[in-house]
């Protein structure tokens, strides 16, 4: 197994180049005790005849959308650092990057948006203090600190473990229940860091979907709500990611082609529907459209979209404009509504599936109906209960007021 760095974005040396393939494949060792099939392979080298099959979704948060609709999914999606930290959780993440007008009102200026994988960047820190810096600073046009990065002057006075520590504590959070404490990561959009925009769910999910599940008799294909229900994951049924890579896997595994991801794994923009906008009723200028970290169409990992700083237009003088409708565009989850991110996969040959390989279903068809989901109890109405004391205290979204 050799994967390159994500979007072949980075030069890395040898041992980095390493560190990061370690880093795969941890992950997939410990998720192959329960979850290892031959119709999943780490390495896609080892598939006969592979041949490339995208899986992608739109990039929206779902949950709030179909907890409380889409209004109020917009409203929260779009509410700061909150926003992304509780609701971003479609692998892609953006901040809203605001600007005083004229007037002294301070307004959505431009949009940073995100698809990398946390893991990466925390290996890279880890192993490189000077390559991460040098990563940050072509992405956001200023050096930052150690003290910012690691929290010390001298991070080579560390250790490894220690440098992972630091990082994690104040730019990438630990994967898990902490977020990020330092300004870098929480003022823009470097990288992901909502727990299920890992490396470790994207392998979950395609390895989860890359089994030949049948409905009561082998040879008989499953349904969505069957599989999901199955392992009493239902809620993963209503996002857009988790279906969509779970049923493009277990698409091809029933099939008998074992799935693999393709080099270089990582999370990318797959389309961005941009005859939707416009400025003054013309598209929106090219300038305002910077795809960057990532080698190629296809391979970007972030998208930065607006008018700059030395333009006088602001983000909420675009349109979006569907049908007969149009309305300003007035952040981040209006533009995720017109991009789809995926991952590249391949597939092998077909193969012949033994009857004895075939996991057998017995649970319900019906529907799934995702807005009495937990998540809507347990994180989207407390949410809007939160937003919504913070408006009437007066108080606002988080704003942003750093370097960009």
């Amino acid at each position: 197994m050799s994967y390159d760095s994500p979007g072949f974005a980075d030069q890395l040396s040898n041992n980095l180049a390493t560190k990061w393939n370690e880093v795969i494949q941890e992950e997939y060792d410990r998720l192959k005790v329960n979850l290892g099939s031959r119709f999943f392979s780490i390495d896609p080298q080892t598939l006969s005849n592979p041949s490339p099959a995208a899986v992608q979704w739109f990039a929206d948060p779902a949950e709030p959308n179909f907890c409380i609709g889409e209004d109020v999914a917009r409203t929260l999606s779009d509410w700061g650092v909150r926003g992304r930290q509780e609701l971003q959780n479609e692998y892609c993440e953006y901040r809203i990057i605001e600007r005083v007008d004229p007037s002294g009102r301070m307004r959505p200026k431009r949009v940073q948006i995100t698809t990398e994988l946390r893991e990466y960047w925390v290996c890279i820190a880890k192993y490189d203090p000077t390559k991460v810096r040098e990563m940050i600073q072509d992405i956001l046009g200023f050096q930052p600190s150690w003290e910012d990065l690691y929290g010390v002057d001298d991070p080579f006075s560390l250790t490894e473990e220690q440098r992972e520590s630091s990082f994690s504590t104040l730019v990438a959070g630990n994967g898990r229940n902490q977020q990020p404490t330092g300004r870098l990561n929480t003022d823009n959009a470097l990288f992901m860091t909502h727990p299920i925009n890992g490396l470790d769910d994207l392998l979950y999910i395609v390895m989860f979907g890359a089994k030949p599940y049948a409905s009561s008799t082998p040879g008989t294909q499953a349904t969505r709500e069957q599989i999901f229900r199955e392992f009493g994951v239902e809620h993963l049924a209503c996002r857009h990611a988790d279906p969509a890579a779970a049923m493009g896997a277990y698409g091809a595994a029933f099939n008998g082609q074992p799935v693999a991801f393709a080099n270089p794994i990582g999370m990318y923009f797959i389309s961005f529907t941009k005859d939707v906008f416009s400025y003054q009723g013309t598209p929106i200028p090219d300038e305002w459209i910077r795809w960057s970290r990532g080698k190629e169409e296809g391979m970007y990992q972030r998208l930065e979209f607006g008018p700059s700083d030395s333009d006088t237009a602001f983000l909420d003088d675009i349109t979006v404009d569907i049908g007969a409708s149009s309305v300003p565009l007035t952040g981040g989850f209006q533009l995720l509504q017109s991009i789809e991110v995926g991952s590249s996969v391949v597939v092998g040959d077909i193969t012949p599936v033994d009857t004895s390989e075939y996991v057998i279903l017995g649970t319900s068809s019906s529907p799934i109906r995702c807005n009495e989901a937990s998540v809507c109890d347990r994180v989207i109405k407390p949410l809007k209960e939160e937003y919504d004391r913070s408006q009437q205290m007066g108080r606002v979204a988080p704003r942003v007021m750093g370097r960009v």
